[in-house]
């Protein structure tokens, strides 16, 4: 049975992640936090004497410069895939959490709803979002059968991955978090599909992540 392996990583923390603000494709770095929380991540990964074949990142920067404190610590390259973004939030991008159910409520009542099919105006509905997403995951699985990779994204990516292996519904609200820097393993076992194997581990941190909190 062929098995290939995903080390799912999100990308270390941004100011817009402490503002609870929407970021979806608006390319904001890393703080310096974030840029801690990318080294502490790569060392650890380093430490535990991991071995993987690909390192994939998403184009936008906080993502790439996550990726970019693996690659310089294993000096590999990162493969750049613009399909592993954040999904696009529309009217929503940009906005604080606790100001866009004041300035877009129609739009905001879409959102936490979980209108499957709403694209929030000029962004990517949560179909649309879990298409592009699968579409990448059969891609790197095609791509680099019985391999191990890393795969840098963001929360609401990650979370989607998450879906896809433990086959939970789009519909249903998120079952579990993914903190800034936290190191997330699904499997793909030929015949069988994905599984989730490990989730949300961030001992590797010092202090606190911060969650996806824009994701329903």
């Amino acid at each position: 049975m062929t098995t290939t392996r995903l080390c799912l990583i999100r990308h270390g923390e941004t100011d817009w992640n402490t503002e609870r603000r929407f970021q979806g494709h608006t390319d904001i770095p890393l703080n310096a936090r974030g840029e801690l929380q990318a080294r502490q991540m790569a060392q650890a990964l380093k430490d535990t004497a991991i071995t993987f074949d690909d390192l994939y990142t998403s184009d936008l920067k906080r993502a790439a410069d996550t990726a970019n404190a693996v690659a310089q610590l294993f000096s590999v390259k990162a493969q750049v895939e613009s399909t592993l973004r954040e999904r696009h939030f529309g009217a929503l991008q940009g906005l604080l959490i606790s100001e866009a159910p004041l300035i877009r409520p129609d739009i905001w009542q879409a959102h936490s709803t979980r209108n499957l099919d709403h694209e929030l105006e000029g962004g990517e509905s949560i179909q649309q979002f879990a298409l592009r997403v699968q579409n990448a995951l059969d891609m790197i699985q095609e791509r680099h059968s019985g391999k191990t990779i890393l795969l840098v994204s963001h929360g609401g990516t990650l979370e989607m991955m998450y879906r896809i292996a433990s086959n939970q519904a789009l519909s249903t609200e998120r079952a579990v978090s993914v903190p800034n820097a936290s190191l997330n393993w699904i499997t793909h076992r030929q015949g069988e599909g994905w599984s989730v194997e490990q989730w949300a581990d961030t001992r590797h941190l010092n202090g606190p992540a911060l969650e996806n909190v824009e994701h329903y």
